[in-house]
């Protein structure tokens, strides 16, 4: 049977249903003021969410709209709700609703090709961002909502969040829910359809709904909003969390195959000899040297195969390798796999028969980083180049930095930053 989640949840707040229009009128005008002055605070004090802020237009949406919400155009308010709260905890929701745009928040409910609950999403997106506003002491949390925040996640990805909550469902029912918290604001569903109109988020016009182009017109113009801001606060004015985003964005990540390619060339061997020809080239009639026997092994590969990467993974970084060693007259290989220890070394050379796609993977055990440096000592190898395709989950030491260069491929990831503490990383992604 399906874990069962709930759809909805009650706020332990509650806006007064018999305010009248002039009261709340009234009401409004004084919160108005006092969102104003609150983003002047985090100008003064928080500088990035301070410019940030002043990007996102103000809009009462007391008709559907219970607390407070975003859009990356729009932040929308309750008025009755932020009446309630003081000017620091306004600063919290402000910041609050700036993040859920930063992080792209905005409508996505599916990772690695999974449908996510949209409750559950929510949750995790707001423990991401409480802990990151509670630590850097963004405002205050407000005292009316208890909000989901727990240091706990500190590290985590919303993705990662989402799957231990769903773990705690499925083992203490959906009622822990309510014990863990409630959500700080309204989680809007953008996800356009093609071709359909939106209301453009203006006042009176119920929940904002886009277009798909207006949706990515909006990312887009967040994204240089943040990377602006950021700038203008500078490094030690901006969240550790954005940085890291703002680099993802402005400096390009290497396709891993380039970087093995890269790799492969800065070490591949250019001494030749007439004295061991090519045995491949004599079926074409010319004679071409081969490599020098003295050489020292030029490249070794080893596959993590301890249980979370599949054969059809394996012989994609296998085929990979073997095509950029056939840009080359001569080359060598030594290849083997690994769980809790290394198994099926085999050689691979342009003077040989051996084919690379042929090679059989082999384990299935735990995870032991250490047993490749272990092995090459034990059998003096020392490669020019060492490549290890891992799911990036040792058990305990990454390896030894200090033995020879090292290439890691991570597959699979929900953390697309993870690198490994020595040598260059790079992320696996399929074909």
């Amino acid at each position: 049977m399906a874990t069962k989640v709930p759809s909805t949840k009650t706020k332990q707040w509650q806006p007064n249903p018999n305010i009248t229009d002039t009261e709340l009128a009234e009401m409004r005008k004084e919160v108005y003021d006092r969102i104003i002055i609150a983003r002047v605070g985090l100008l003064l004090r928080h500088p990035f969410f301070g410019n940030m802020a002043t990007r996102l237009r103000i809009v009462a949406a007391d008709e559907w709209c219970g607390t407070a919400a975003v859009d990356g155009k729009f932040m929308y308010f309750n008025t009755q709700f932020f009446n309630a709260l003081t000017n620091k905890e306004i600063e919290f929701v402000i910041a609050h609703e700036i993040l859920h745009c930063v992080f792209d928040h905005l409508g996505r409910r599916t990772w690695q090709g999974r449908e996510l609950h949209a409750l559950l999403s929510n949750i995790a997106q707001d423990y991401i961002i409480n802990n990151l506003l509670v630590r850097d002491r963004i405002g205050a949390n407000p005292s009316i909502v208890q909000c989901y925040q727990d240091f706990k996640y500190s590290k985590w990805t919303s993705e990662e969040v989402y799957d231990d909550l769903f773990e705690k469902v499925k083992k203490q029912g959906q009622d822990i829910l309510d014990k863990l918290g409630e959500l700080l604001d309204e989680h809007l569903e953008l996800d356009g359809d093609e071709g359909e109109e939106g209301n453009d988020g203006k006042p009176g016009a119920g929940r904002p709904k886009y277009s798909k182009d207006e949706l990515e017109q909006i990312r887009n113009d967040v994204k240089d909003g943040m990377m602006q801001a950021a700038q203008s606060a500078g490094a030690g004015n901006t969240p550790a969390e954005v940085q890291r985003l703002i680099k993802d964005l402005t400096e390009p990540k290497m396709n891993w195959r380039e970087l093995i390619r890269q790799e492969i060339k800065s070490i591949i061997s250019h001494d030749y000899t007439f004295i061991n020809p090519n045995r491949k080239s004599q079926m074409t009639g010319a004679i071409l040297p081969g490599m020098n026997v003295l050489d020292t092994i030029d490249v070794v590969m080893s596959m993590d195969m301890s249980g979370s990467i599949g054969d059809v993974q394996a012989k994609d970084m296998i085929s990979e390798v073997k095509g950029v060693m056939e840009e080359f007259t001569g080359y060598k290989i030594k290849l083997w796999c690994f769980d809790t220890k290394v198994y099926n070394e085999q050689d691979f050379s342009s003077d040989g028969a051996e084919d690379l796609l042929d090679y059989e993977v082999m384990g299935g055990g735990g995870t032991d980083f250490m047993a490749n440096w272990t092995y090459m000592k034990q059998h003096d190898i020392q490669p020019k180049k060492f490549i290890m395709f891992t799911d990036g989950y040792p058990w305990d030491s990454w390896g030894d930095p200090d033995y020879c260069d090292t290439l890691f491929i991570i597959h699979d990831h929900a953390d697309k930053n993870l690198e490994a503490p020595f040598g260059l990383t790079a992320h696996y992604d399929a074909a």
